[in-house]
């Protein structure tokens, strides 16, 4: 269903009451305020009859939250079929269920936790099949796409703008945005959207990630492993997540801000088409929230 404000397949839900609280305080002058803050809460992901995690998230696609995070763990296969999904809101439970026997249980004794915000991210299973993927080569990205992109995420309504305290992911094709997912763990957002695309069988290769957070080796793998060529942020790198991108040869950008980006891997992608003393700063409200989040 496309969004009212966009014409995004599915997007931010700034006004779902669900999503935020009202809270009171006080501001540095001590004046009476009132703001508008995220809500989180736990969902337990079943696969089959098994426990898999619980994962703090904002709970706005449940469904999509289970079936990415099982592929992004390999718990999931390109060919599984998936009979079923049940969510119970009320037990905060979702349930994935395939055609083929599934169990896990040696490989949920051993868990490494990465440098993403939520619980439950196994980095030795992330790894399993990450030197064995090969990116198109033949992928291009142009960077008045980038600048195109920054501008276009960067003015949608989202909780990122309402609230802050959140991250955004961004499913793009060449300088057009066809999915953004947000929630309190960048890792979450883009398990999101890895479960649509499994769901609805979209392509990976000609597409490009957006992300407001910062570009780690979990960003990078879970990145790679979907088969995404290129990864742009408006943050910064983490040295791992450079050294794995430039070891599966995925395009890195990072600081993408206004007109200004760094690249640090991939580099032969870019198609420099466009004159950056022709793009407009970013304006005050964007850098002020990136600054607070990132």
């Amino acid at each position: 269903m496309r969004t009212p404000f966009t014409d995004y397949e599915l997007g931010p839900r700034p006004d779902d009451p669900r999503l935020t609280e009202r809270v009171s305080g006080i501001d540095h002058e001590g004046r009476a305020i009132e703001t508008s803050v995220v809500a989180e809460r736990p969902l337990t992901i079943f696969l089959n009859r098994q426990e898999i995690v619980t994962a703090m998230t904002i709970g706005d696609y449940p469904d999509l939250l289970a079936v990415g995070f099982l592929l992004n763990q390999n718990m999931l296969r390109a060919d599984d079929v998936v009979t079923g999904i049940d969510y119970d809101e009320d037990l905060e439970v979702v349930v994935v269920r395939t055609e083929r026997e599934t169990d896990y249980e040696d490989k949920l004794q051993k868990k490494t936790r990465t440098s993403g915000c939520a619980q439950g991210t196994v980095f030795g299973d992330l790894m399993e099949k990450f030197e064995d993927i090969a990116l198109p080569e033949d992928a291009a990205l142009r960077t008045s796409w980038i600048y195109s992109l920054s501008a276009k995420i960067n003015a949608t309504p989202s909780l990122y703008l309402e609230a802050g305290a959140i991250h955004g992911c961004v499913l793009c094709r060449e300088d057009k945005p066809l999915i953004y997912m947000e929630d309190v763990g960048r890792h979450n957002a883009i398990d999101k959207i890895a479960g649509y695309m499994f769901m609805n069988g979209i392509p990976a290769g000609d597409k490009i990630f957006y992300t407001t957070g910062r570009l780690t080796s979990e960003m990078v793998i879970k990145t790679v492993q979907m088969g995404v060529p290129i990864l742009i942020s408006r943050s910064g790198f983490t040295a791992w997540g450079v050294d794995l991108a430039r070891q599966a040869g995925l395009t890195l950008i990072g600081r993408a801000k206004g007109k200004r980006f760094i690249a640090l891997a991939g580099l032969e992608r870019l198609d420099f088409d466009a004159d950056p003393d022709q793009v407009p700063e970013e304006s005050k409200r964007s850098s002020r929230k990136a600054s607070v989040d990132a």
